[in-house]
């Protein structure tokens, strides 16, 4: 998808005077699932850049370093870890690997500010929906790893048809999102306090298989399935892991030579020991 400027020449949208939408309900999900996305970790070619990146584009700041590790994250949260590796290889776009790590903002006033922010600084994105369950914006990093920044709508708006939640790609209704904010002028002081990794999305070899594994070895729930792509969660969330094989299908064990996904670490809401686990395609995923 060809990258451009998100409403380049729309400035005037980011104080649109439309009517405020009425306030959503709180959703409690994806965090109150019995298991949920709690940070990602990058291999990095230039952690520096990418932290960069991350502070400039999403908002992230630097909570500490740990050896080669910079961790980034929002209010004193840990989200993302970026580890400088030397030697490494892009990772090619048809390999496995990560599609896409998606930070949840606390409402849709905070993706006004941040598309407001955008406008501003001209951020670079891939595209945008309104996916009826959350509305997203898409973003490159440096080194090729998708981000995705959303807002989720209110869980009691979400369509559930015999375990199956309806999700679809529509266009995005930017006026609607500015006049979530009233007359209140838009304001990004970075990402807010309880912004959230809400999900992960995950190139794989093949849907199919790389699903049963989350459900028969973790215990996910495919929520949304489709030939090509699975969506799986806890807790009756849209998704909190996601696996397609649009780009890479066929594709085998990812190398520990390319940039691009390190790990995922879900969190449990009940203690347990910690556990890791890989599944075909080298992903490693740690469970605390």
């Amino acid at each position: 998808m060809q990258r451009r400027t998100l409403l380049a020449g729309a400035g005037a949208v980011a104080l649109a005077s439309a009517l405020p939408q009425g306030a959503a309900a709180a959703n409690s999900l994806p965090m109150a699932a019995p298991v949920h996305v709690g940070t990602v970790g990058l291999r990095a070619r230039n952690a520096e850049v990418l932290a960069r990146w991350y502070a400039a584009a999403v908002g992230l700041r630097e909570l500490s370093r740990d050896g080669d590790t910079i961790w980034m994250g929002a209010g004193r949260t840990p989200l993302l870890a970026l580890r400088q590796q030397e030697g490494l290889a892009l990772a090619a776009p048809s390999e496995a690997g990560l599609f896409h790590t998606a930070f949840l903002l606390p409402s849709r006033q905070d993706l006004a500010c941040w598309i407001a922010m955008a406008v501003d600084r001209g951020v670079p994105v891939d595209g945008t929906a309104d996916h009826l369950v959350s509305e997203a914006i898409y973003l490159t990093d440096p080194e090729g790893n998708g981000v995705e920044i959303y807002a989720d709508r209110p869980q009691d708006s979400w369509t559930w048809i015999d375990g199956q939640v309806e999700m679809g790609t529509e266009a995005m209704d930017y006026a609607a999102i500015m006049g979530s904010l009233g007359l209140m002028p838009p304001v990004w002081n970075g990402a807010p306090a309880g912004t959230r990794v809400g999900h992960v999305h995950l190139k794989v070899g093949a849907a199919q298989s790389a699903a049963r594994w989350w459900q028969d070895r973790m215990g996910f729930d495919a929520v949304r399935a489709r030939a090509s792509a699975v969506f799986l969660s806890t807790g009756h969330y849209h998704h909190h892991i996601a696996v397609n094989e649009w780009l890479s299908a066929g594709a085998g064990r990812r190398s520990p030579r390319r940039t691009g996904l390190d790990f995922v670490a879900l969190a449990r809401r009940t203690p347990a020991p910690p556990a890791v686990f890989e599944d075909d395609w080298g992903t490693t995923i740690r469970l605390t």
